[in-house]
């Protein structure tokens, strides 16, 4: 039974990864930092496991509890948001947070999940933003926010050669309707997540280091 692992996955893209792995009958482990995410992740049959991809100690405890773990499919969904715009500087609260949870944590967890997506020569995933292309930018709106996914990106990008047994991509889930997209996203969380998954089943390895979107175009850096 092909192993997927979601991190990040208490609600919006990455319970549905979690939903939808499932109901195509894979084994599935997925993380949250909070206890009525573990449960809903229990409730559709994955492995919950806490962690808090912001805090180094709760990462070396993840890694050490799954150390047998191989996984075919693994993808950082884990992030969030600062809606602020270049009119006023962040706050270094706003700037530590996103930093930390958009960019940090997966360089922290790339050492400790990339080599055991090689292992099977599976995908590895990272959620990024069409608003982390820095030549389609035109305007400051959610600032922060895409200069951390532009970070994200680099940093996948440049870690890609380290694995080359994993396949490594960024991708663009579209303007989703979650928490994090708002109400007044035109794509459903249901057709973002097929079309990722969609995505990451056709990767081939010389796809690795690449950022593609939901429809599987590529997108410009």
């Amino acid at each position: 039974m092909p192993h997927a692992l979601i991190i990040g996955a208490s609600r919006g893209i990455g319970l549905e990864l979690v939903r939808q792995y499932r109901a195509d009958g894979w084994q599935v482990s997925a993380t949250a930092r909070s206890a009525d995410g573990l449960s809903a992740l229990g409730a559709l049959g994955a492995a919950a496991l806490w962690l808090d991809v912001t805090d180094e100690t709760s990462i070396s405890a993840f890694g050490a509890s799954t150390a047998a773990d191989r996984y075919d499919v693994a993808i950082y969904v884990a992030g969030v948001i600062e809606r602020g715009d270049a009119t006023q500087a962040p706050s270094t609260a706003a700037f530590d947070a996103l930093m930390h949870a958009n960019v940090l944590g997966a360089m922290r967890l790339i050492p400790l999940v990339a080599p055991r997506v090689a292992a099977t020569g599976g995908r590895f995933g990272f959620i990024s933003s069409l608003l982390a292309s820095i030549a389609e930018a035109d305007s400051s709106v959610t600032w922060l926010y895409r200069v951390s996914k532009s970070a994200l990106n680099m940093a996948v990008r440049a870690a890609r050669k380290d694995y080359p047994g994993a396949i490594m991509v960024l991708l663009s889930p579209g303007w989703v309707r979650t928490d994090m997209g708002g109400a007044s996203a035109p794509l459903g969380v249901t057709a973002s997540v097929s079309g990722l998954r969609r995505i990451i089943a056709g990767l081939q390895p010389e796809d690795t280091g690449t950022f593609r979107n939901y429809e599987g175009r590529t997108m410009p850096w």
